[in-house]
């Protein structure tokens, strides 16, 4: 799930006249798939790079295609702008850089489904945290009640180490939520988006050294590398941004919430994962659960217009 502060930043915003025709809808859509076909492609690198080199690779093709398409180009105003906010930049760089990480760790373990399930936890209890609705710990609990079905106490034949590292990149992610709304009111345009994602590349920098380099310069390893990071940066960010200059925060936020099941979809069509019964009735209650949150702070918004 992306962050709409960051979509609406400017990147790819010469794009509009091209997807003006498509229903902004089927944009959202299309970029959820992008996302998780990104993430099912990243499944075939792990037996040559391993889970660590291909989170390393992606961030860092990532990093570059930003930097060819956003339009921003390094300047001394950058910099000074970097270095007046250089912690609150580097803990969102570090914050991406763990969040990818555990989350490819996870999808190394369990099915994507059920890690994108777990994961989207995450940004539910920060909802939780900070609102003061009743109704919203009501959906968290739900989205707590699916999860609990995968952990191994309730007999899932789930690797717990997995399980564990869902549960941190969810963490991560609801800590990039909160961290997303301070720098992008912090910093103009997506400078920073284009600086913390070159932080979580640098980061990944020792990662991607212990690859072996013949491995590493394969051609079919750089493709599929360069795949993923269009997959899932790209073209994401260029669909949403051209999807959310038509689209209610309110029906942005209920289409994100498919998201464990399109992964699951995913999972199922492009790498063969089955996971059952209870996995779908997990699924089923993290979705059902963010979309009463979504719907829940739509109506919040529409009795209080004025409310952040």
């Amino acid at each position: 799930m992306n962050n709409p502060e960051f979509n609406e930043s400017g990147l790819h915003e010469s794009g509009g006249t091209r997807f003006e025709r498509v229903p902004p809808h089927a944009l959202l859509f299309l970029a959820i798939v992008a996302i998780h076909l990104g993430a099912g492609v990243s499944v075939r690198l792990f037996p040559i790079i391993g889970a660590d080199g291909t989170v390393a690779m992606r961030l860092l093709f990532s990093a570059l295609l930003l930097w060819l398409f956003s339009g921003t180009r390094p300047s001394i105003d950058l910099l000074r702008t970097a270095r007046r906010h250089w912690r609150l930049l580097l803990v969102f760089g570090v914050c991406m850089a763990a969040m990818n990480y555990c989350f490819y760790q996870a999808i190394e373990r369990i099915p994507l489904g059920v890690a994108v399930a777990i994961e989207i936890s995450g940004p539910l209890a920060m909802s939780a945290a900070t609102s003061r609705k009743v109704s919203h710990l009501g959906w968290v609990l739900l989205a707590a009640s699916g999860i609990v079905l995968l952990t191994p106490l309730t007999g899932a034949e789930l690797d717990p180490v997995g399980i564990t590292y869902a549960l941190m990149s969810g963490v991560g992610w609801g800590m990039f939520a909160l961290l997303s709304k301070r720098v992008s009111t912090s910093l103009q345009g997506n400078s920073g988006l284009l600086i913390g994602m070159t932080i979580a590349a640098v980061l990944m920098l020792p990662v991607i050294s212990t690859v072996p380099l013949d491995k590493l310069l394969d051609p079919t390893v750089l493709f599929i590398g360069l795949s993923i990071a269009v997959l899932s940066t790209a073209i994401p960010f260029t669909l949403e941004f051209e999807a959310l200059k038509r689209l209610s925060s309110a029906t942005y936020g209920i289409l994100v919430s498919t998201e464990p099941a399109v992964a699951a979809a995913v999972g199922a069509v492009l790498l063969g994962e089955r996971i059952g019964i209870r996995g779908l009735c997990a699924v089923a209650c993290v979705v059902i659960a963010a979309i009463g949150v979504s719907v829940s702070d739509a109506r919040d918004k529409k009795k209080n217009p004025l409310k952040d």
